[in-house]
């Protein structure tokens, strides 16, 4: 696997959970041929830190946007600067955005306010978007289908064949990372399996959906582990790890518009 690299599509290596030996994390993960890491951003606040983590670190990238777990500190303002911040930087996407239906105390309507104008923004700048959507698929690709954007992926996938097609047909992959590598993940495991490799691409989320081989007492994940999740997701499909290595690199290249190292 010398000549493969992987590309994680969603790693947030500027966490704090990495403030301790973040240089190490990044080090392993080159070692493993985790040559590219997607590094989304989730407030205005943390903009700073993600541009820090990219400017040190070879082969990250950001992605500029506001998740919407953090509605009670976005504000109208972080819209225009969101904005100021693409033209300083392009990013390869705008993310971390979408809807979360999963924590019930946040309020809807100011999540969707904040994921329309972020898709009015990635439409503006013709980029695509990293989605968070959790739990709420159908209201993603409702919004989706009124505001058409360049692509993305679907951080996470975690709903039905039906909802998965609807994305593919709107020019969307798909992320899977630790979450399919549980047992329990029945309807998960079947689509891995299921869907074409084309739709696939391979992610973290570090340091958050810790892959099954974790112990309890090492719960956070990092971009390393795409290895193993590659292998995983071999494994699952009675395929080779390095046809899915190219493919799911090729298949990210294709969505964020990246070259492809392996090339």
């Amino acid at each position: 696997m010398s000549d493969l690299t992987l590309i994680d599509t969603h790693c947030h290596l500027d966490a704090a959970e990495f403030a301790a030996d973040r240089d190490t994390v990044y080090q392993r993960a080159c070692a493993a041929g985790v040559a590219t890491q997607i590094i989304p951003a989730v407030t205005r606040a943390n903009f700073a830190d993600v541009e820090a983590v990219c400017r040190r670190y070879p082969g990250c990238m950001p992605a500029w946007g506001m998740h919407p777990m953090y509605i009670d500190v976005h504000q109208e303002a972080h819209l225009a600067d969101l904005r100021a911040q693409i033209e300083f930087w392009r990013p390869v996407a705008i993310g971390e955005i979408g809807l979360d239906l999963f924590v019930a105390e946040l309020d809807f309507a100011t999540q969707e306010h904040f994921y329309i104008e972020q898709l009015k923004i990635a439409r503006d700048f013709d980029l695509p978007v990293l989605l968070h959507c959790r739990r709420a698929n159908d209201q993603i690709l409702k919004q989706l289908r009124r505001f058409k954007v360049k692509g993305g992926i679907a951080h996470a996938f975690s709903g039905s064949r039906q909802q998965a097609d609807a994305y593919l047909k709107l020019g969307f992959k798909l992320g899977f990372g630790g979450a399919f590598t549980w047992t329990r993940a029945s309807n998960l495991r079947a689509l891995a399996v299921e869907l074409p490799l084309e739709a696939i691409v391979l992610e973290t989320d570090s340091p958050d959906i810790p892959p099954a081989w974790l112990p309890p007492e090492r719960r956070r994940n990092e971009p390393a582990e795409l290895v193993r999740i590659a292998a995983s997701l071999a494994e699952l499909r009675g395929i080779d790890s390095e046809a899915v290595i190219r493919q799911t690199s090729a298949n990210a290249c294709a969505v964020l518009g990246l070259h492809d190292a392996s090339d």
